[in-house]
């Protein structure tokens, strides 16, 4: 069973940010993909909006992803990736 440190650190620490870091980032994607998905419920209602707003979205969050994993792979800081 993890204990409270390991539940609310040890993620974070992987990805070298603090527990405030990560969660501002989380809830930065967190607010990307909803507005995402309203996008999407738009364009679904009314087809000739929002026409590629919902995929191209995903698509630079899916690049950022994976710029950081791989920057996690290589043992360096997360935060670099935003310089």
């Amino acid at each position: 069973m993890p204990n409270l440190k390991s539940i609310f650190h040890d993620h974070p620490a992987k990805v070298g940010e603090s527990y405030a870091e990560h969660m501002v980032f989380a809830f930065g994607f967190s607010f990307r993909l909803f507005r995402a998905a309203f996008a999407a419920l738009v364009h679904g209602v009314i087809p000739c909006l929002h026409e590629t707003t919902a995929s191209s979205e995903v698509l630079a969050m899916n690049d950022e992803i994976r710029a950081r994993r791989a920057l996690m792979a290589t043992g360096a800081d997360a935060r670099a990736i935003a310089q």
